[in-house]
């Protein structure tokens, strides 16, 4: 199966987020369409995290997403439940803004409360378009794609450059590069193919075409 989005929405609650879920895809796309990363909470208010934002912006680039298709939210880490209304007016505010066709963020079966959170609102928010979850491995338990996108080797490579930007995270066994690999091999011998990156289909709107 084909697909495509003319515009397409990223949508992670914090910075590395997107990243972890579906970095070798955002090189795949990043030049044949257009793009649109939203982080909600830029961890700043962490003394331990002061250096994310940048890293996150190091990463992205390294994607292939330029600074100007990536913004960061007003949101506070840990306590997205508190500010539902408020982002759910957030995210009418950026369907009206971009326009979005297609749309990416956290899997239903995450279980941290942010991630959480802002999928249901996500859902809430842009009824009527395509919503797929990513995985974040730390915090997706019970996750199994059900939608699966081809990536290359070239993808790959860029997806573990990318994270090793994350010099704040690189302790972390979710920053792994092995256990990066190892996650889109095995997507990619549920599809059949060397690579890919697998989501959960929380919404598809579509036509059966000619």
């Amino acid at each position: 199966m084909n697909f495509f989005g003319k515009r397409v929405l990223f949508l992670g609650a914090h910075p590395d987020d997107i990243e972890l879920g579906c970095g070798a895809l955002i090189h795949q796309i990043a030049k044949k369409t257009q793009i649109l990363c939203v982080t909600l909470s830029d961890n700043q208010k962490n003394p331990d995290l002061k250096n994310v934002r940048d890293e996150h912006l190091r990463s992205m680039n390294i994607l292939g997403v330029p600074e100007e298709k990536i913004m960061f939210g007003p949101f506070s880490t840990r306590v997205f439940p508190n500010s539902r209304q408020d982002i759910l007016e957030y995210f009418l505010k950026l369907r009206k803004d971009f326009k979005p066709d297609l749309i990416f963020t956290h899997s239903k079966q995450d279980v941290h409360q942010d991630h959480n959170t802002m999928t249901d609102e996500a859902l809430r928010a842009f009824r009527g378009i395509t919503v797929l979850g990513f995985d974040v491995v730390r915090s997706s338990y019970g996750f199994f794609p059900h939608f699966l996108v081809e990536v290359t080797e070239e993808d790959v490579i860029k997806k573990v450059e990318a994270l090793a930007e994350y010099k704040t995270y690189r302790d972390r066994y979710y920053f792994n590069s092995e256990l990066t690999r190892s996650i889109m091999v095995r997507h990619g011998a549920l599809a059949e193919r060397p690579f890919a990156e697998g989501f959960d289909i929380l919404r598809i709107v579509g036509s059966f075409g000619d």
